[in-house]
Parts: structure tokens; C-alpha cells; sequence
């Protein structure tokens, strides 16, 4: 090899230095490449209590471990010498078009995670063209809600309490808002056992404990904007005080029923779907009684410990009900690929909760926009590398579900032929 020395004009053209990002946050968000990286940003940012009434589930978090564990045992199975240059990720869900398979799952108390809770929220899923939906446990009001995404798709999530009349007035303002979709929850007839919440000493609203105030000290931030932003509460509730689970059990009913549906399916002028369905012979019954959606969901492994992995569950509730309704997704999503084998699978949409507010704790209304482009550049790769260009060209052929256990049924049917 011939040796020479270097010359000054080449380099000239390796020493090119990028032009320093002196926004903190805009740098942080940037270097996020994913929502696992995200996480990781907000779990810094965030007082524990807080963090962990997001990141945690109940009991030993079984349910939520195995739903991520669904996701990253799949095989794909692309299809070669097809191009698809050029992805839409549009579709129709529920009478209207979204820009992507995939909206914002309702989640409770958000503003306790960062400030701008439901209004960076909503606001970042009307800009990307996909629903957003708002809790009944929600801390900002239906109305405020539609201020912030005035001409997108707004959602509610409806808990029916033992005082019914609450429900239902909740129902009728968020018709009068223009909300599209109604989500009737039923997984919530009391609290999951949620033991980060526990141990922490979490309540609603947050104590100033020694230990929380230890924990804030490296998070100043958090607390700036705690305290001087208007009072952290529920924005459709009148209760406060106590832990999560206990303000959850003295509102929620368990025995909220059938004739429970078939009123609010009365009151609710738009589409209603039902969230918390965990076996095939629910889906059926509920499709049967007219309901336009059903979201699998074990409420994101916050509720009843080792319950089904809605995953795991979608093919088999598809072949039974998905050419009759829309049958949606949840629990365990922190990849777009997660939701492009989903929708291969036979689901709709898919909802993100924990993504979500993973990036708004992250870096609020920038960071929840920073996950939904995670999100887009992940799905519409996975869809190029597949070689499909819309939605409806993915199939079930193109994954395959690796299960690492069998059930015991299906081993004694083997062994028995």
C-alpha cells in the first residue's frame, strides 16, 4: 500500500461538526430512537411515585411481562421482489379515516405524569390524523379536550360507577362535545392490586412524604410544574383522597352487567366499543348484541394478574367475529412492528397507553409527538421490508406467533392421539 500524506483540503471535508442542539429537551427527544429509549428519559425526569403508577401492573406483573414477551416472539415472513417504495398507513376504523392503525388507549391521571397531560395528548394525535381518548379518570374535562383537538377524532372511555348518573351524564357531554366513539370498560369492577403503587405510597393527590421529597430533589422540574400549574385533579370525578385502588373501588361497581351496556347503547348516539374483552365467547355474545367494537385488552396487566395475552388472543377472536365488527388491540405495544403483526393478525387499530405516556413524561406535548414518529417510521419500515404498501395487503401468512408454553389442554389432546 502506497503511502502519502494527507491533504488539507480532505481534511477539510472530514472535519464537518454538526451545529450543536442547545434545546436540552429537543436534544433529548432526538436521541430517543425508540420508545424503550424513551422510558428511559422519563424514568429520569420523573419522581418515582409517578413513574411507577405508569410503568407498573398488578401483582407480580405477570400479565404485562408475557404481553411483551407476545410481541418479540413473532417470526416474519417477507415477501421478496415486491416493492413497496412508497406505504400508506391510512385507514378506516369506525366509520372515519386514520392516518395510522393506531391511537391513544385512555389513561387515568395523566397529568400527574407531566403537566400537559390529555392536552399534549390530544393535541399530538389530531396533528399525526389518529383518535385520542380520553378517561373517565382522566385530569382534564371533556371540554377541554375537544378545545385541544377541535377537528380530529376524540374518544371516551366510560366507567359506569355506582352512581349511574354520573355515567351517564358523562355520556351525554361527550356526545354534545362531538366525541365519536364511546369505549365501555368492564375489565374494572374493583382495583387490580397494584404493588409499586403500595410500597411507594402513592395517593391521589401526591403527600409530601420524606421520602418523595428525597426522591424529588434531582427533579426539580417535575415539581415546578407541579406546583404552580392548576391543582392535580380528576377533571369528570368529584372524589379525591386515598390510593388509586381506593378511590377506584368506592366509584366502580362489581355489578355493573349486560343491562348496564344496553342502556348507555341507548344514551350514546355515536359508536360504542367494549374494552376489557378476554375470550372468544364474550366477543361473540357482545358482537351479537350490536356493539360496532371490541378492544382485547387485560387493561395493560393493571387488573387481574396472568389473564389472557389479548395478543396471543386476536387470531382466534377474528375468525370468530372480525368479518361482523371491528376488533381492536391492546396491552404491551412499544413497537410499531407490534402493531403491523396485529393488524396482520386481523386486528383494526391497536391503542397505545404506556407509549405514550412515555414520551409525554419524556418531553410533554414534543415528546407524545416523538412517539407517534417512533412509532410511523417503524410501521411503515416493517410494512417496506414486508413488501406491502397498504394495510390490507398484510395477511396472516406474513407472521407467525412463537409461543414458549404450551397450555395443558392442548398437551393432553397431543399426547392423547
Amino acid at each position: 500500500m502506497k503511502r502519502q500524506l494527507p491533504r488539507p483540503a480532505e481534511l477539510l471535508e472530514l472535519l464537518q461538526f454538526k451545529k450543536p442542539e442547545l434545546n436540552g429537551k429537543k436534544r433529548r427527544l432526538d436521541q430517543a430512537l425508540t420508545i424503550a429509549d424513551l422510558r428511559k428519559v422519563a424514568k429520569r425526569r420523573t419522581p418515582a411515585a409517578a413513574f411507577d403508577y405508569t410503568d407498573g401492573a398488578a401483582e407480580g406483573e405477570v400479565s404485562l411481562a408475557r404481553a411483551r414477551q407476545a410481541f418479540e416472539d413473532i417470526e416474519w415472513h417477507p415477501d421478496i421482489l415486491r416493492p413497496a417504495e412508497h406505504v400508506d398507513t391510512s385507514s378506516q376504523v369506525l366509520g372515519d379515516t386514520t392516518a395510522m392503525p393506531f391511537g391513544i388507549a385512555p389513561t387515568g391521571f395523566t397529568r400527574l405524569m407531566q403537566t400537559e397531560g390529555e392536552i399534549a395528548g390530544a393535541g399530538a394525535a389530531g396533528a399525526a390524523g389518529i383518535p385520542f381518548t380520553l378517561s373517565t379518570l382522566g385530569t382534564t374535562s371533556i371540554e377541554g379536550v375537544k378545545a385541544a383537538n377541535p377537528h380530529g377524532r376524540n374518544w371516551f372511555q366510560l366507567y359506569v360507577m355506582r352512581e349511574r348518573e354520573i355515567s351517564y351524564g358523562l355520556v351525554e357531554r361527550a356526545a354534545a362535545a362531538g366525541f365519536d366513539t364511546l369505549m365501555f370498560t368492564v375489565d374494572t369492577p374493583v382495583a387490580g392490586f397494584r404493588m409499586r403503587d403500595t410500597r411507594n405510597g402513592f395517593s391521589i393527590p401526591p403527600q409530601l412524604t420524606p421520602g418523595v421529597i428525597l426522591n424529588a430533589i434531582p427533579r426539580p422540574w417535575w415539581w415546578v410544574d407541579f406546583l404552580t400549574t392548576p391543582k392535580l385533579e380528576f377533571a369528570s370525578l368529584s372524589s379525591t383522597g386515598g390510593t388509586v385502588g381506593e378511590l377506584l373501588n368506592s366509584a366502580m361497581d362489581p355489578t355493573i352487567s349486560y343491562e348496564d351496556l344496553d342502556v348507555i347503547r341507548e344514551l350514546w348516539p355515536g359508536k360504542i366499543v367494549v374494552k376489557g374483552v378476554q375470550n372468544v365467547a364474550d366477543s361473540v355474545k357482545l358482537i351479537d348484541r350490536g356493539v360496532d367494537g371490541i378492544v382485547l385488552s387485560n387493561h395493560g396487566g393493571r387488573q387481574l394478574d396472568r389473564a389472557p395475552v389479548p395478543f396471543h388472543l386476536l387470531p382466534k377472536v377474528v375468525r370468530e367475529v372480525g368479518r361482523d365488527a371491528t376488533v381492536m388491540v391492546d396491552t404491551g405495544i412499544m413497537n410499531g412492528a407490534d402493531i403491523v403483526a396485529s393488524v396482520a393478525l386481523g386486528a383494526k387499530f391497536a391503542l397505545i397507553g404506556r407509549a405514550y405516556l412515555y414520551g409525554l413524561m419524556a418531553g410533554g406535548r414534543e415528546g407524545v409527538d416523538r412517539t407517534i414518529a417512533i412509532l410511523r417510521s417503524e410501521i411503515e419500515r416493517t410494512m417496506t421490508l414486508l413488501g406491502v404498501s397498504t394495510l390490507d395487503e398484510l395477511e396472516p401468512r406474513h407472521v407467525t406467533q412463537l409461543h414458549r408454553f404450551a397450555r395443558e389442554g392442548a398437551q393432553v389432546r397431543a399426547s392423547s392421539r
